[in-house]
């Protein structure tokens, strides 16, 4: 039989379960050795030095593992206070009963009876070298603890400082944008960017599943170019009102939900349920947790940041409609705000996310990584039966029964995987989208540049012809010839389709090399 240590041991005492799975499980074995697995590390240790208990868990949990915010709300949830308070009598300098403690009352919001004026040095409540903290901590003379906890007992979420997401610490934006400005150069670059915004936007209804709305996207770029990084802070309810308006335009409801929410689809008659949001009875006050988390947070690295509040918004899914598109919108809006990538640039993380099917998979698994434990763990405690009218006018037959229980797992998420998978996007997007994206733009300025050599024009005719061209196997269609009778002409007909795909086609140089000359028009490569 398995001999757990520190929180599984806790866990497995206590017949606790969190949602999401510990990030480290710790064990004893015949050797000692590391083994990490789909976001969980593993570690075996020889031997311990003491019996296991509450005080030696505890201790082994907080001195070598990932903090589970979640675990620890619910064990403190059902431990008799006196076993802590004891512990903290019989050890009142000790670092790691005062942190105990210090948990305790942050979480439960209730007060252990202890001696007054506990002794020991100030100690971190969380290790900055394992998890991501407050950017300053506050002292609480109480219990002689640095707070430096990232949010609040409302919403706190950890990310863990693994080698990935130190990787996304040091990543540098804002390098990487100057890096594509040198290449391509400041004009074509920024010519880019009013595409990059319609591409963001139209890519971000897409996820939603609702990209034939051509005003919709044509908004929601507009917000993207005209709301990121400006302002007051984007998750006060009236500025989060504001910016649901802009991104919505005219619809049947705004503001806050309060009612139930589910994220979804339908298997033949089924209806299968992949999320649950939390109950809107705590939606301000998770908003409020995300808000200060986002201020205690501020001078941490912008991808991390961007992550907890992306992912941190679509998980409380706080508003009636717009949820998803407003959590995308922070992600740019914290970079911007942060001045990780400068005006007037977009990251279009969503096109990256939709253009490829690996990274629409991924951002799948991100957000899987807390509804689909949180569905397993619930499942049969749901049901769609009568209908009822909620206070927000809005009418569903969902019912809960576990929302209360339910609710560390949404206050207390681990994004570390979600922000590994920002961190991956963000780059793939700079450094492959992005640079794709104003490659094409300069070699379309080349090849209209060339066509102009022969035949002159407004550039949306030449890009017209361009484009015929590209997308025809280089060659004539009859409708481009229509629209332009003069490239009935074969010399200048051949002319355009060289001056064209000596930019555009990259075989072209071979077929010259092979044949001695470029393929007449009306032949396909």
């Amino acid at each position: 039989m398995t001999q757990y240590l520190g929180q599984k041991w806790l866990a497995e005492n206590f017949q606790l379960e969190p949602v999401q799975a510990f990030a480290v499980v710790s064990k004893l074995g015949n050797s000692r050795r590391t083994v990490e697995t789909d976001g969980t590390r593993e570690e075996t240790y020889i031997k311990v030095d003491a019996r296991p208990s509450l005080r030696t868990e505890l201790t082994f949990a907080l001195k070598h593992e990932v903090v589970n915010l979640e675990f620890f709300s619910r064990l403190f949830d059902v431990l008799d206070a006196s076993e802590l308070e004891a512990w903290l009598s019989d050890e009142p300098t000790g670092a790691y009963a005062r942190r105990a403690g210090f948990l305790y009352e942050w979480l439960t919001n209730r007060q252990l009876n202890v001696p007054e004026g506990l002794g020991g040095n100030y100690v971190d409540a969380l290790d900055s070298d394992t998890h991501l903290v407050a950017t300053r901590s506050t002292n609480v003379p109480r219990w002689r603890v640095r707070n430096n906890m990232p949010g609040t007992r409302e919403f706190c979420p950890i990310i863990q400082r693994t080698e990935a997401i130190k990787k996304w610490e040091t990543y540098d934006c804002d390098a990487e944008l100057a890096k594509l400005e040198r290449e391509f150069g400041a004009e074509v670059l920024m010519r880019s960017v009013v595409w990059l915004s319609i591409k963001e936007s139209r890519a971000s209804f897409k996820i939603e599943h609702e990209d034939r709305h051509v005003d919709r996207i044509k908004r929601f770029a507009a917000v993207m170019d005209r709301r990121c990084g400006q302002d007051g802070d984007p998750l006060t309810l009236d500025s989060l009102g504001q910016l649901q308006a802009d991104i919505l335009g005219m619809a049947t409801r705004y503001g806050l939900r309060k009612s139930p929410v589910i994220v979804g689809h339908t298997a033949g008659f089924t209806n299968v349920v992949d999320y649950i949001a939390p109950h809107w009875d705590h939606t301000e006050q998770m908003l409020e947790g995300l808000r200060t988390t986002l201020r205690r947070t501020k001078g941490m690295p912008s991808i991390l940041r961007a992550a907890i509040a992306s992912f941190g918004f679509v998980y409380i899914h706080p508003m009636s409609d717009g949820n998803g598109r407003i959590s995308r919108f922070l992600v740019n809006d914290v970079l911007r705000r942060d001045e990780a990538v400068p005006a007037p640039f977009i990251i279009p993380i969503s096109a990256t996310i939709t253009d490829n099917s690996r990274e629409r998979v991924g951002y799948d698994r991100a957000l899987e990584v807390l509804s689909k434990p949180l569905m397993l763990k619930y499942h049969g405690q749901y049901d769609f039966g009568a209908r009822k009218t909620y206070d927000d006018g809005i009418e569903s037959d969902f019912t809960f029964d576990a929302y209360e229980d339910a609710l560390p797992a949404w206050r207390y998420p681990n994004l570390t995987q979600q922000t590994d998978f920002l961190g991956h996007v963000v780059r793939m997007t700079i450094e492959v989208e992005m640079s794709k994206e104003a490659s094409y733009l300069r070699d379309i300025e080349r090849a209209r540049s060339n066509v102009k050599d022969y035949l002159e024009g407004p550039n949306s005719d030449i890009d017209q012809i361009i484009r015929s061209i590209r997308d025809n196997g280089w060659t004539l269609s009859n409708k481009l010839r229509k629209a332009f009778p003069m490239l009935e002409d074969p010399r200048l007909a051949e002319d355009i389709i060289d001056a064209v795909r000596e930019v555009l086609d990259p075989d072209y140089l071979e077929v010259i090399d092979d044949e001695g000359e470029a393929d007449s028009p009306g032949q396909a490569v």
